[in-house]
């Protein structure tokens, strides 16, 4: 989140692009603090990711919150990283208005943007067919609104590992298609806006989707790949769609240095990017190596990260993708039940299955952009596109009324929930669930 009191950009998005297109640039032409560019492709994939999380988990990006100055830098890096690459690159700019803004007194929203490249496919028969390689580019900033140290006040959160590492793996895994590309085209997008709710991938799947979202066979998101432990990673996604578990399988089983220790979850939904892409019926998977004790903290600087580990995360995806990209058929898609809801609260118990839509900022309730498969919510006939205006008796006029409501029932019981469907109150009977059960 961008620091909410913070006053309009002095800069505009083509200002920052103007001034890191020479970044880095003396009298003697670009400097080599850029890899990929001017021969710079031959690079080891560590010193790659290396030097893109440093730049943009710097301090002088001050955490890339969505509509600051830092990260229109950080999109024009970005940008820079993409033409470097030869791969075509372009700002999707965008207004991110969320109910965490608007609760902070900024209810016009922010400026910002996703950067988008294009990597075309090998054969004219596929290359109409796209898959989707993701991440988001944005953090807090120094904004103390969603981190885990409010005490560190208005402090610089650089976000290396969140989400600087799974925007380097993006760029990584781009370099390497632009050397060899697959069958099919490959979509290239590091989302903003993504701390506020989401909005840029949002953005991209309603509003902007660059590419027929039927013509999108995947979509694969890194979201924290920089603290891989253990040798362990997590994935989501396997079950929504038939053919994931196999070729997650198949990557591992190809790993030289040996198989990773890889959770493998069914779940499209969770709090990053894939789950607008999910929400929308496509497959997906998500890249993840935990959370660990800097996330959303000032603590979550570059010299933290465990760099061959996520080198070793774009080896595994890089194959998953290259089997993506290159097989005949499309995959088969599942709606995939959750066996584990997230909820916003530690410690909470307590689950309904509903998938808040975090932008809906004009909406008096709390609009649903999902359910959960398999969920209470789906079992008691809820929809995406609900708004829920009562829960148990009690007005809901926000997602923290909301949540207030939820979290003071236990699981087994059963609520009444009122929604507006369309011009229509409609009234249900949701027996709750537990987390994880």
């Amino acid at each position: 989140m961008p620091p909410l009191s913070a006053p309009p950009r002095a800069r505009t998005l083509l200002a920052a692009l103007a001034l890191l297109a020479g970044a880095g640039c003396g009298p003697g032409g670009p400097s080599t603090e850029l890899p990929g560019a001017l021969g710079r492709d031959a690079e080891p994939a560590a010193d790659a990711i290396r030097r893109d999380v440093a730049f943009l988990a710097s301090d002088r990006l001050e955490g890339r919150g969505a509509g600051t100055p830092g990260y229109d830098s950080a999109a024009a890096y970005a940008l820079r990283r993409f033409t470097s690459l030869g791969i075509p690159a372009r700002l999707q700019p965008f207004r991110a208005r969320s109910v965490l803004l608007a609760h902070a007194g900024q209810p016009e929203g922010v400026a910002t943007s996703n950067v988008i490249a294009v990597r075309a496919g090998s054969d004219p028969a596929l290359r109409g067919q796209y898959l989707v390689i993701g991440a988001h580019l944005d953090h807090l900033g120094r904004s103390p609104a969603s981190a885990r140290d409010p005490e560190a006040g208005r402090a610089v959160r650089n976000g290396a590992d969140d989400n600087a590492s799974g925007s380097a793996v993006v760029i990584e895994l781009a370099r390497r298609f632009a050397r060899l590309p697959t069958r099919r085209s490959v979509v290239f997008a590091l989302f903003g806006a993504e701390e506020l709710g989401l909005l840029g991938s949002r953005h991209f799947v309603e509003e902007d989707p660059v590419v027929p979202l039927d013509s999108v066979v995947a979509m694969l998101n890194f979201d924290m790949v920089g603290r891989m432990r253990d040798d362990r990673l997590i994935v989501y996604g396997v079950a929504t769609a038939d053919e994931l578990p196999g070729m997650v399988e198949r990557a591992n089983a190809a790993d030289p240095s040996g198989p990773l220790r890889i959770s493998a979850q069914g779940d499209g939904f969770g709090a990053s990017d894939h789950s607008s892409f999910y929400a929308r019926g496509l497959p997906v998977l998500h890249f993840f190596t935990n959370v660990h004790e800097d996330y959303h903290r000032a603590t979550d600087d570059a010299e933290r990260l465990n760099v061959a580990g996520a080198v070793r995360v774009a080896d595994l995806a890089e194959r998953v993708a290259r089997e993506l990209g290159d097989r005949t058929a499309r995959l088969t898609p599942r709606r995939a039940a959750a066996p584990v809801a997230r909820g916003s609260r530690e410690g909470a118990q307590v689950y309904l299955g509903s998938v808040p839509d975090m932008g809906a900022v004009d909406v008096p309730g709390v609009r649903l952009s999902a359910v959960r498969p398999g969920s209470p919510a789906e079992a008691a006939g809820l929809r995406a596109g609900d708004v829920i205006v009562e829960f148990d008796g009690k007005p809901v006029r926000d997602l923290q009324g909301y949540s207030d409501a939820l979290y003071a029932r236990k699981p087994g019981e059963e609520v009444k929930v009122v929604v507006m469907r369309g011009a229509e109150r409609v009234t249900v009977a949701v027996v709750l669930g537990r987390r994880g059960g």
